[in-house]
């Protein structure tokens, strides 16, 4: 039987799991800097303060939109992302102090 203390962190097996899919991934890159990656005179938002609109993510991406959001729900389950809801219209922003905790976690445990 396992020893419990050494069992990992679920939380740190989910952010693995999301960030196992290279797409999942892509994106989570793309939103370090939005700036850089997206259309800033297109967003009806602050792209550094509320995140990128779904629709703006989904375009890049080229994937349909229910796949990008399936994607960008695993994110923030993972707690990768965060949904913001500015209208009718989802924007995700990367959540850094918890992906630096998750970096931390993951060099304590290997």
């Amino acid at each position: 039987m396992a020893d419990p203390a050494s069992t990992p962190d679920p939380e740190l097996v989910g952010a693995l799991r999301a960030l196992s899919n290279p797409v999942r991934l892509q994106l989570l890159q793309w939103l370090r800097e939005p700036e850089r990656h997206f259309p800033v005179g297109r967003s009806a938002a602050d792209l550094a303060e509320v995140g990128v609109c779904v629709s703006h993510i989904q375009e890049k991406a080229g994937l349909a939109q229910s796949t990008v959001s399936a994607y960008l729900a695993e994110l923030q389950r993972a707690g990768l992302v965060r949904a913001t809801r500015v209208g009718k219209w989802t924007h995700y922003k990367r959540d850094e102090q918890r992906i630096a905790a998750l970096v931390a976690e993951l060099g304590r445990t290997l």
